[in-house]
C-alpha cells in the first residue's frame, strides 16, 4: 500500500509539474456564416501564456494548435489496371475521422519534442491517429501505409488536412496568434481547437476551445426545409423542374 500512495504521489507531481503554465485563449470569430458568395475564411487565435509563479521557464516555448472538424466515415479504394481498364481491386474505410485537420506550430514538429512524447500527443499529420476498419478490427496504421497515405493526400488536395510550421507567431515572449484557414469546401457544424504548450521537449499547458461553421440566409433555409419538410421540398423542387423544362421547350421551340 504504501508503494502504492508513493507511486500516486509521484505521478500527481509529475501531472502538476508538468502542466505548470496556465493558457488562455481566443479566437477573432466564433461563428462562420457560410452563405451564397462565401469563400473561405481564415480565423486568429490569439493567446496568452500565464507562467508558474513559482517556476523559471529555461528557453523559449512552442505551441501546437491542432483543428479538427465534424467526424465523416469514409473509404479510400485502390485502382489497378486489368486487360486495358482500371478496376478497384482493394479498399480500405476510414471511421469517424476528422472532415477537416489542420496541425499548426511555430517550428517543425520534428523539433518541438522527442518522437514518443509526439506519437503519445498526437502532434503532427504522422503522429495524428486515423481510425481504420481492417476486416473485422478498428485500429491505426504506420504513417507509410499505402491507404493513409493516399487519404492524406487527397484531403491535402481538397485543401481540408493541412500541417504548418509557420502558421504560429509568438508576438512576445508569452503571447502568440495563430492563423486557421477554413476553406470553402470545409463541412458545417463544431470544429475543436486543442492548444498544446511545449516547454524544453514536454508538455507543460494546455487548453482547448472551439467555433462553428454554419450555413445562413437562403442556403440555412434551403437546408432546414429539405431537412423539416421533406416531402414539401420534394415536390417544390421537381415543379421547379418541371416549370424550367416547360419554359426552355417554349423558348427554344421551332414553328
Amino acid at each position: 500500500m504504501i508503494a502504492r500512495a508513493a507511486i500516486a504521489l509521484a505521478l500527481l507531481l509529475a501531472a502538476s509539474a508538468a502542466h505548470a503554465e496556465r493558457l488562455v485563449v481566443s479566437l477573432s470569430n466564433e461563428r462562420i456564416a457560410v452563405t451564397s458568395n462565401y469563400i473561405g475564411e481564415n480565423l486568429v487565435l490569439f493567446g496568452t501564456v500565464q507562467p508558474d509563479a513559482g517556476k523559471q521557464m529555461q528557453g523559449a516555448y512552442n505551441l501546437v494548435v491542432t483543428v479538427t472538424g465534424p467526424h465523416e466515415t469514409l473509404r479510400t479504394r485502390r485502382k489497378q489496371r486489368m486487360l486495358g481498364i482500371f478496376v478497384n481491386v482493394d479498399s480500405r474505410e476510414f471511421v469517424r475521422v476528422p472532415s477537416y485537420l489542420a496541425i499548426l506550430t511555430d517550428q517543425p514538429v520534428t523539433q518541438i519534442g522527442a518522437p514518443e512524447v509526439l506519437r503519445r500527443l498526437q502532434v503532427g499529420m504522422d503522429n495524428f491517429i486515423l481510425t481504420q476498419r481492417v476486416g473485422a478490427d478498428f485500429a491505426d496504421t504506420v504513417s507509410g501505409d499505402p491507404f493513409r497515405t493516399a487519404f492524406v493526400r487527397l484531403k491535402e488536395q481538397q485543401h481540408l488536412y493541412t500541417q504548418s510550421a509557420t502558421a504560429v507567431t509568438f508576438l512576445t515572449p508569452t503571447v502568440f496568434r495563430a492563423s486557421i484557414p477554413v476553406p470553402a469546401n470545409a463541412a458545417t457544424g463544431r470544429y475543436g481547437v486543442d492548444v498544446k504548450l511545449f516547454g524544453n521537449g514536454a508538455l507543460v499547458g494546455r487548453t482547448a476551445t472551439s467555433f462553428a461553421v454554419t450555413k445562413a440566409g437562403v442556403e440555412q433555409y434551403v437546408v432546414e426545409a429539405s431537412q423539416d419538410h421533406g416531402l414539401l421540398y420534394g415536390l417544390a423542387t421537381m415543379s421547379m423542374a418541371l416549370a424550367i423544362g416547360w419554359l426552355a421547350s417554349v423558348a427554344f421551340r421551332r414553328d
